[in-house]
């Protein structure tokens, strides 16, 4: 079974949807004149600096993924049969799925990033080369009780998130440890922790005003690791403020017999860690059986 996979920001540059936004123009038109602003010029150019502010990244990212999967789809790539997107991406991932028209992604990822625009300050920490249950007993030790687990992208790549100044104490102490390497993120908020429930509980409000479709095809949910149900929804409201857990959701594709998979968005992060997750799946089938 093939899977499509939908990258999130941190994917987003100058240059991207080069090959498709010239296919779809009524699209773009549309997203134009639901932005405010030219959405090719942004993504192609940048000429004003707005791909650093995620009121805007996340909408554009979101129209090229969304226009890369119809262009697939046109050039009779081989139809998924199960999706999956990183954050942001899971919009994409949902509006291939029919959940919801174009337009509706277009105004869902630009009230979704003016909402996470103006959540409460800080930022976000990649640990590098420590386990998950690691990662959590270092915070615990630490006492770094500001900061959340916020997402789980492989066995040894963890994203933390909190107040600036209390991840520039965990990444200090882990580097006296000598235990992992840790990376600060380009970011200004502490995006998928508890830091964005304000955040989250507006978007559930924004979301009542739309009436949201059942997947047709699967979409593995970020806030559960398992496809989503009816209640769409509330699943998104969950995705804001709760982990990104993608090293469970790429287990699940494979529990689910994935095979292989195409990254459809910018860059090959998604990619790189579906196989990462994929030689450590085959490499120990004792631990899935025991883990179902």
């Amino acid at each position: 079974m093939h899977a499509w996979l939908f990258p999130g920001q941190g994917s987003h540059r100058p240059g991207m949807g080069a090959d498709v936004l010239k296919r779809f123009p009524d699209h773009v038109a549309a997203a134009d004149e639901i932005l405010g602003l030219a959405v090719g010029e942004l993504c192609l150019h940048d000429s004003g600096g707005l791909l650093r502010d995620t009121r805007h990244v996340q909408p554009a990212l979101f129209v090229v993924e969304a226009l890369t999967a119809l262009a697939a789809r046109e050039d009779g790539a081989p139809p998924p049969g199960v999706l999956a997107g990183h954050s942001l991406g899971e919009y994409a991932a949902l509006f291939t799925a029919g959940c919801f028209d174009f337009e509706t992604g277009v105004r869902l990822t630009r009230h979704r990033g003016e909402l996470m625009a103006r959540a409460a300050p800080g930022s976000m920490l990649a640990v590098l080369g420590l386990p998950l249950a690691e990662v959590a007993k270092a915070l615990e030790r630490h006492g770094a009780a500001a900061v959340d687990i916020a997402n789980h992208n492989s066995a040894t790549q963890v994203v933390l998130a909190g107040p600036r100044e209390a991840l520039d104490e965990v990444a200090a102490r882990l580097k006296e440890e000598g235990l992992a390497r840790s990376v600060p993120l380009r970011v200004s908020a502490p995006f998928h922790s508890r830091h964005m429930r304000d955040a989250a509980a507006d978007f559930a409000e924004f979301l009542a005003r739309f009436r949201l479709r059942e997947p047709d095809t699967p979409v593995i949910a970020n806030a559960t690791a398992r496809p989503y149900g009816p209640d769409v929804a509330g699943t998104l409201v969950r995705q804001i403020a709760e982990p990104v857990r993608w090293e469970p959701s790429m287990r699940h594709l494979l529990d689910l017999g994935a095979t292989d998979v195409t990254e459809q968005g910018p860059g090959n992060v998604l990619t790189d860690l579906w196989h990462t997750a994929r030689r450590q799946y085959e490499a120990a089938p004792p631990a899935r059986a025991a883990e179902r």
